[in-house]
């Protein structure tokens, strides 16, 4: 009978493990059970096997659970036992434990209790930590673009202003001055105005704290003609090809593009003024080719040193390795300057099916 008792009493305490509320009250049938099947009613209605049976079940359940489902479990076991007393109360032969056993539940219960509380106060504290160096670190990155754009404003900006005002008043310093001079000047007015409005648009998407991009349209392959037409304004002689069935690229391939052709004719007139360049884009399968070379200058000792030679390479470099495409940028034979990019991509059609 003692094995048996035994074997029943723990059985609600690994039913825990799978049903915490089902063990609970699996726990008040197995009390009964066992009780009755001992015969002694000196201990009502908790043998010593059951009581800490169920005392460890309710612990068990009150950790895997709420202290609002503790609660409830320690009055449903207060009312069981009182129940008990006024069922099998009659005499003297019988006597209750109920309240050892509301005290021993309780301190148990309240114990659990003080657990949940720290350990979600614990939580608390590391969600708020978290949220609060996130926030530190955005705005630590907001103020550092801010910065950033304020240092390009006050000096690119002033430079490219004041670029446009010498332009537009240049011809009238000039008694009669020629029609190619006026121009000449004309179209570095234009570029410096339009260099102007990128460099604002650029910084207004820097400084914006949830850093959306542009709602103005970017370039693409379709307005190559422009920049060719721009470029030769500036005195670069530069003829452009396709080959191959133009179609519509996505757009980061499109833009990405554009501007290693724009940033490859810009080397070509810092590094070779009075050079020769020629375009040379080819759409293949799987991908577009790109192929920007110019001769070399007529009078390379006459080639100024840029102050910003190097940054326009590397910035192509990392447009390529963005898109997963290759890329190689190196003299040629002729003593000119070739750049060479593949970039593989898809058609929208293609992307959409």
């Amino acid at each position: 009978g003692s094995t048996l008792a035994g074997v029943l009493v723990a059985v609600p305490v690994l039913l825990t493990l799978i049903r915490p509320v089902g063990a609970f009250w699996l726990s008040f049938v197995v009390t009964t059970f066992v009780t009755v099947l001992s015969g002694s009613l000196l201990d009502w209605p908790w043998l010593p096997g059951s009581g800490v049976s169920h005392v460890a079940v309710l612990t068990i359940v009150a950790i895997r659970t709420r202290p609002r489902t503790a609660a409830w479990m320690w009055v449903v076991t207060g009312a069981y036992g009182f129940v008990a007393e006024f069922l099998f109360g009659g005499g003297d032969d019988y006597g209750s434990n109920t309240a050892p056993m509301l005290v021993v539940s309780a301190i148990a219960l309240l114990a659990v209790t003080v657990w949940h509380i720290r350990r979600d106060a614990r939580q608390e504290v590391t969600a708020q930590r978290t949220a609060t160096a996130h926030e530190r670190s955005r705005r630590t990155l907001l103020e550092e673009r801010t910065t950033i754009a304020r240092e390009l404003h006050d000096v690119v900006a002033h430079h490219m202003s004041v670029v446009a005002i010498q332009a537009e008043a240049a011809p009238y310093r000039v008694e009669n001055p020629p029609e190619e001079l006026e121009k000449a000047f004309a179209t570095i007015r234009e570029n410096a105005v339009a260099a102007l409005t990128e460099l604002r648009r650029v910084l207004g998407v820097v400084r914006a704290e949830d850093y959306e991009a542009p709602d103005a349209p970017q370039p693409t392959l379709a307005d190559l003609d422009a920049l060719l037409a721009n470029v030769r304004e500036a005195g670069l002689e530069v003829s452009k090809t396709v080959t191959g069935a133009v179609r519509e690229l996505p757009q980061g391939v499109e833009l990405s593009a554009y501007r290693i052709v724009q940033e490859a004719l810009s080397n070509a007139l810092r590094h070779a003024p009075g050079a020769g360049a020629r375009v040379e884009v080819a759409y293949v399968l799987g991908g577009l080719g790109l192929r920007v070379v110019n001769s070399a200058p007529p009078e390379p000792g006459q080639v100024r040193p840029s102050p910003g030679a190097g940054h326009g390479i590397t910035g192509m470099r990392e447009r390529v390795s963005m898109l997963d495409g290759e890329m190689t940028a190196g003299p040629t034979q002729a003593g000119g300057y070739e750049v060479t990019v593949f970039l593989p991509a898809r058609s929208t059609g293609e992307e959409e099916a």
